[in-house]
């Protein structure tokens, strides 16, 4: 079992100026993470985009849709920044039913060394192997259905918007 990656930014990508005291993109680091954390898991990388999801449109989430329905792999994670992963996967999970798809993200730059994005992107390859045909989101060590969930901007964390009864 192939697992897709595809790559959107946010700020697991993040690299900071140092001169100009900037977050800017340059490259993905997913490769140099997955050799970090030992995956013997078969991936496949691709990359759709380098945006801070602050600055993403409609346009990018049907790219991002259309790659996800076109891609003959059925379990997808995507990398993606946290201010709206919710909304994008809200696209994802009113018109994909037959994949597992997870989005993930960091809330500090691999790059500055401690940021949540290794573990988070560990927590997004087991939960979408594991998980049954559906659109979820991933971060901290949970996950969310796309449909009961919210970023609480305040604590910095994921939420169910609901209690599952």
């Amino acid at each position: 079992m192939t697992i897709k990656i595809f790559v959107t930014g946010g700020t697991f990508d993040k690299e900071y100026d140092e001169i100009d005291g900037k977050l800017f993109f340059r490259d993905t680091h997913l490769a140099e993470m997955l050799k970090l954390g030992h995956c013997k898991v078969d991936i496949d990388i691709r990359t759709l985009m380098m945006l801070d999801s602050t600055s993403m449109k409609d346009h990018d989430r049907s790219i991002i849709v259309e790659n996800c329905k076109n891609t003959e792999e059925e379990r997808i994670v995507i990398t993606h920044g946290t201010d709206t992963m919710v909304e994008t996967a809200q696209c994802l999970g009113d018109v994909i039913k037959d994949k597992t798809i997870v989005l993930t993200g960091a809330m500090i730059p691999y790059r500055f060394g401690s940021s949540d994005g290794l573990f988070n992107l560990g927590s997004a390859l087991a939960f979408v192997q594991t998980l049954p045909h559906g659109v979820y989101v991933s971060m901290n060590g949970r996950f969310f259905t796309y449909d009961n969930v919210m970023k609480n901007k305040q604590l910095g964390v994921f939420e169910e918007l609901k209690a599952i009864q």
